[in-house]
């Protein structure tokens, strides 16, 4: 059973070799950036659900015909002949 020796060699370390554990640059900056991600994403997320449970928070009081001296609401179409 030689070739099954070899087999569980090449997929087990020896004891004198010691794995590489550490992040690269590149892996690190990667990393970095997936967590922003993930975090830019639970913000969105709880503004979404925030929207979705009070829409009308977020409008403005005020509407652009407040601004209109003499003009009625919905009478805008007249006002620009």
């Amino acid at each position: 059973m030689m070739d099954g020796e070899i087999f569980t060699a090449t997929l087990v370390p020896s004891g004198n070799v010691t794995p590489d554990s550490s992040m690269t640059l590149e892996q690190k900056t990667t990393f970095a950036f997936v967590i922003l991600l993930f975090i830019f994403l639970g913000i969105l997320i709880v503004r979404c659900f925030q929207i979705l449970l009070d829409p009308y928070q977020s409008m403005p009081t005020s509407t652009w015909a407040d601004g209109l001296d003499g003009l009625e609401k919905g009478q805008f179409d007249y006002a620009l002949a």
